[in-house]
């Protein structure tokens, strides 16, 4: 049985059509953790494979299933599962967020709580030492990273695999982007983070229910959270563009007038330079439209409860710990 430094241990897990996977989960953090440790499943919406919550009792941890009224998706399931940590669960004071499928080694919790212990450290999250995947999605893995740095100008190159402090919890609840996109949330709350470099592990049982769609999806949502950020850099990338055509513009009447255009030359050349000056103008336009929507959408608290169905606890809930 382990007591972390400062409290008990909460781990919360998002599963989706992935009950046989996360039976093996839950044994193998009773394997590694102990019995002290509490169980925050959310089952996103699962017809197939629902989770039962025998198998947390099996396992001999305590625990809750949140069945969800529909499939909401990964992030949102996570930001569901803390919502429910930072409501019931107030004594708590280490939480892990971690996936079902066997890739996020629960021995390796262990380092991830060592290093949160520090009084300087919020949040740690778990830093591939190297991937495994194929080719196409090292390449592509790479490229997500260049273009999110490049209009957010942060780093991201860690996944859903963190500890987190009470008070970091609580401040990550409170911001609605964390419905969106979970590691991109963190970055913004500017809390200090700190890395672990961990080994992947392999799936526990079948393949990865993420294709190329919802992997594009899922770096759109990262940058999303940095939306004004975003568009900030797309408003400054047009202005340049713009002055770029107008200083073109004037080079090109300079030429025709100093008798270097062929007859024709100078109406086509302004044209075209109109033309992209224009759509310059209307896409500048479109992202200011489009900042303030995301910041109206922003500003709207999110009642994480309403797409919860029911709440189901172990029965040996019952030693009252939590």
């Amino acid at each position: 049985m382990i007591m972390w430094k400062g409290g008990e241990l909460v781990v919360v897990v998002p599963i989706y059509e992935d009950a046989e996977a996360s039976g093996r989960l839950f044994k193998e953090l009773a394997t590694s953790l102990g019995s002290d440790v509490f169980i925050v499943a959310v089952d996103d919406g699962s017809i197939k494979q629902p989770v039962d919550v025998s198998s947390i009792e099996f396992a001999g941890l305590n625990g809750v299933v949140l069945k969800l009224k529909r499939n909401v998706g990964h992030q949102l399931a996570i930001a569901i599962g803390l919502n429910y940590v930072l409501k019931n669960l107030p004594k708590v004071q280490r939480i892990v967020v971690m996936d079902s499928d066997g890739e996020d080694i629960p021995s390796s919790i262990h380092d991830l709580i060592q290093t949160l212990d520090s009084e300087d450290i919020d949040i740690v999250v778990a830093k591939r030492k190297q991937r495994s995947e194929i080719l196409r999605f090292r390449v592509l893995y790479i490229i997500y990273k260049f273009i999110f740095i490049m209009f957010s100008g942060e780093k991201i190159n860690f996944g859903n695999f963190m500890a987190m402090k009470s008070a970091a919890l609580m401040r990550l609840v409170t911001m609605q982007e964390l419905s969106i996109h979970i590691a991109s949330c963190v970055l913004k709350s500017k809390l200090r983070i700190a890395t672990s470099e961990l080994d992947r592990g392999s799936r526990y049982v079948g393949q990865s229910k993420m294709n190329f769609v919802g992997l594009a999806l899922h770096g759109f949502k990262a940058l999303m959270v940095f939306a004004d950020e975003v568009f900030v850099r797309i408003g400054i990338a047009c202005a340049g563009v713009s002055a770029l055509l107008i200083i073109g513009g004037v080079i090109t009447v300079a030429l025709k007038l100093n008798g270097f255009a062929t007859p024709g030359w100078l109406s086509i050349a302004l044209v075209i330079l109109l033309v992209v000056f224009l759509q310059t103008g209307m896409f500048a336009l479109m992202t200011l439209m489009l900042s303030g929507m995301v910041r109206s959408i922003s500003a709207t608290p999110i009642n994480y409860d309403v797409f919860v169905d029911k709440v189901l606890h172990a029965k040996s809930i019952s030693a009252g710990k939590f």
